[in-house]
């Protein structure tokens, strides 16, 4: 079975998108729609589409008779998959990882608190197989499977917690443990203590022990924090601007 060759709207999106996270077009820059057709070499209705996508996403606004102008990365739609994808493929993927693990150590805990208190039984016990298996596949250095494991082990988590704003995260966690693995950092074979933890939650959870649940995880969390901060050492935050204080009484 061949696979399907990625649409012409997807190349064009994913070239457009790569360029103004690496700052080949960086903020400010104007971009017009018949340049765009005849550089990606694709239709109007083609740079449309993308662009249409990429003003959802926050990274470029269109202005009459001015043309496509790329906006700053504090404008950005930090939670959607595509853009954490393309900073971790950028000199940026170290201050991704930053945030995001900053965002997984300040919910992650309270997700498996909530589990262990609300998951529906099926969840819990399902959560415990995985935790099995990833113990299993773990030792034998098998990190497809592994990857395959932990992604699900964490929209478990996120999702037996019962706050459906937790379960938005589960596809920028996905796209961190897919980052990490591709490019090299993840050990070839996971930690011992890790495969542990990843077992403590899941019984915890199982067990009804909210405390203990989240304890474990916020040991997960800060394991993998202590890990990848070589990762962001002087990477620059980004600050969003505020808009000032109304003076009106």
């Amino acid at each position: 079975m061949t696979s399907r060759q990625p649409s012409l709207h997807h190349q064009a999106l994913e070239i457009l998108g790569r360029r103004i996270v690496t700052g080949d077009l960086p903020a400010g820059h104007v971009m017009l729609a018949e340049n765009l057709e005849a550089e990606l070499k694709v239709s109007r209705s083609v740079v449309r589409e993308a662009v249409r996508v990429l003003q959802s996403l926050g990274m470029v606004e269109s202005i009459k008779r001015v043309g496509i102008r790329v906006l700053p990365a504090h404008a950005w739609n930090p939670f959607d998959a595509s853009v954490i994808r393309w900073k971790m493929d950028s000199d940026a993927r170290g201050a991704q990882l930053r945030s995001l693990a900053e965002l997984r150590s300040a919910v992650e805990p309270v997700a498996s608190e909530l589990a262990a208190q609300n998951a529906p039984f099926a969840l819990r016990r399902e959560l415990l197989q995985v935790a099995e298996e990833m113990a299993r596949v773990g030792r034998q250095g098998k990190l497809e499977r592994f990857l395959d494991l932990d992604t699900r082990f964490h929209a478990l988590v996120l999702s037996g917690s019962g706050n459906e704003m937790f379960a938005t995260l589960i596809g920028q966690v996905a796209e961190t443990l897919a980052g990490r693995t591709t490019h090299g950092l993840m050990p070839s074979q996971p930690k011992e203590e890790a495969l542990q933890w990843h077992l403590d939650v899941a019984r915890a959870i199982l067990d009804g022990k909210a405390a203990a649940a989240r304890r474990a995880s916020a040991k997960l969390i800060n394991e993998t924090i202590e890990d990848l901060s070589p990762q962001w050492a002087g990477q620059p935050r980004v600050f969003v601007p505020l808009k000032p204080l109304s003076t009106q009484g």
